[in-house]
């Protein structure tokens, strides 16, 4: 898979921890990981969290990676932040078993980790352990196994209630506060990495407009 971290501008100092751990693990399953929010670079451009909830929709909905790792302070605003937007299913996982369970039975595409509440020594374990496993089986499979099939027909059923209830990417894009989206597409190695990987020229051809 192709994983994107995106960090907002609260927990941007813990960027570099967050990334390695994220990459030691990603590592042993083949995965590739791109940091593509906050680092923690002096003067780099300020991401909230809800920027991070439409940066997820952008990647996710132009196919430009397959999944998001992301957070805030509690993890939950960026949880809300990404589950806004069509396509994007984010779990809120503070511990291995979160994560795990988030994966065998909701099948989702990102995953919000609180990166100040409770993180305090020995938080570096808590991290490998959450990707470890996250990343330890294939998606979907069900848990416990007895109830794949009933996990797996609900999980259609969400995404299917999903494509009712939020608009096209395009749409959205076009609609939605524009100074807000200009603000969002400043963090230039967001930005070019969309353009870049992004399957939807239609998305590509706005940005491009505005930008």
């Amino acid at each position: 898979m192709k994983i994107a971290l995106l960090n907002e501008n609260s927990q941007s100092s813990k960027n570099s921890l967050i990334y390695e751990c994220l990459t030691k693990e990603g590592k042993k399953k083949g995965h590739i990981v791109y940091n593509l929010g906050m680092t923690g670079k002096e003067n780099e451009h300020n991401l909230t969290y809800v920027q991070l909830g439409l940066m997820a929709a952008l990647l996710i909905n132009t196919k430009s990676v397959d999944f998001i790792v992301t957070g805030c302070g509690t993890g939950v605003g960026a949880m809300l932040a990404l589950n806004s937007f069509p396509n994007v299913l984010c779990g809120l996982a503070n511990d291995a078993t979160d994560a795990y369970l988030f994966g065998q039975i909701n099948d989702g595409n990102a995953i919000s980790i609180a990166y100040a509440k409770g993180f305090g020594w020995g938080s570096e374990i808590n991290l490998e352990n959450i990707f470890y496993k996250l990343f330890e089986e294939q998606f979907g499979l069900g848990y416990p196994k007895e109830r794949r099939e009933i996990e797996q027909k609900n999980k259609k059923i969400l995404d299917e209630v999903k494509k009712v209830t939020t608009k096209d990417m395009l749409t959205i894009i076009k609609e939605i506060n524009q100074d807000f989206l200009k603000d969002t597409l400043s963090h230039e190695t967001f930005t070019n990495y969309l353009l870049e990987n992004s399957k939807d020229e239609d998305i590509n051809n706005y940005i491009k407009s505005i930008l």
